[in-house]
């Protein structure tokens, strides 16, 4: 079985453990979707950011083009969070007086120091990508951290949503007894700078849901090796986004030996590769898999890029 028809979604995945060429496959994908027509967006949230090394051209933070109908950029997540905290600050200003900003520039610079808010701006920039460039792109492929921090990020909008939502709640009853019961929603919002900032929040999310949960626009790619630790911890991951409501669109088995090889080490290891293949098939039977050959060289550049991308999806 081959990727081909998740060349048709509006946003596709790739994770799965470290080092087991999830930005390779996730840039030969995204390189076969633009060549078939698709105006593509790849996107790199790794923090190791190879996705530059593999097309050898300078990748940042803008959008830049690295083939006919195919551009890229990498999300820095501490870049991420110095701007999502001067968008608060901005915010802030704009809604309330001098004696609250400066009570609550406090509290953002202890929240600035906090773990999670690297994890919260990524989530920003994600929404932004995904909903605000989809007249622009046809796909946008996300070349993702290792399987932990990216199943914590999916899973994150589900907890923010709940969490706005008690503060819309809050914040509506507040207006309410402020200038009476019978003020709508509508008129609340547009009254209220807060409660108005809130409820975009809101749509933003529910919007990505939306998106994410939707199985015929979005699909979540994982990327494992023949190997014990990979195949449990890939295991665990497609049980989580499950969980989640992402569609596990596809399994890639990375690295595969080929059969021609000679002496007593590799047919040892072909052996022991054939018995986790075996187990990769039973285990994961639901799943649309696709077995990448390893090849004789390094994967960067075009040639090598193509040449995993058509074990991908075919050739044109």
């Amino acid at each position: 079985m081959l990727l081909t028809p998740l060349l048709e979604q509006q946003v596709v995945f790739f994770g799965g453990k470290g080092g087991v060429g999830k930005t390779t496959c996730s840039a030969a994908f995204a390189l076969a979707a633009s060549r078939r027509g698709r105006r593509v967006l790849l996107v790199s949230t790794d923090p190791a950011h190879s996705t530059a090394d593999i097309f050898e051209h300078r990748i940042g933070p803008d959008e830049v083009e690295l083939q006919p109908k195919l551009t890229a950029l990498e999300i820095d997540g501490e870049g991420e969070a110095t701007r999502y905290i001067d968008a608060v600050k901005r915010d802030i200003n704009r809604m309330f007086s001098a004696g609250v900003v400066k009570a609550a520039y406090k509290q953002i610079e202890a929240a600035a120091a906090s773990p999670g808010l690297v994890e919260v701006a990524l989530l920003d920039r994600m929404i932004e990508l995904i909903i605000n460039r989809q007249q622009v792109h046809d796909l946008i492929v996300f070349d993702t951290a290792p399987t932990g921090h990216t199943l914590q990020l999916l899973r994150m909008p589900e907890a923010i949503t709940s969490w706005i939502q008690a503060l819309v709640r809050h914040r509506r009853a507040l207006v309410e007894i402020d200038r009476g019961a019978d003020v709508t929603p509508v008129a609340a919002a547009a009254a209220d700078p807060v409660l108005g900032a809130l409820e975009r929040r809101h749509g933003r999310l529910s919007r990505l849901r939306e998106i994410i949960g939707d199985r015929s626009r979005t699909s979540f790619v994982l990327v494992s090796v023949p190997e014990r630790l990979v195949i449990e911890e890939t295991a665990r991951a497609a049980d989580l986004l499950h969980e989640t409501g992402i569609d596990v669109g596809g399994l890639v088995v990375n690295r595969v030996l080929p059969d021609d090889l000679e002496g007593e080490f590799f047919r040892s290891r072909k052996a022991q590769e054939r018995v986790y293949l075996e187990e990769i098939d039973r285990r994961f039977g639901r799943l649309r898999r696709v077995r990448v050959r390893q090849l004789p060289r390094d994967v960067y550049g075009l040639a090598s890029l193509t040449a995993v991308s058509e074990q991908l999806v075919g050739t044109t």
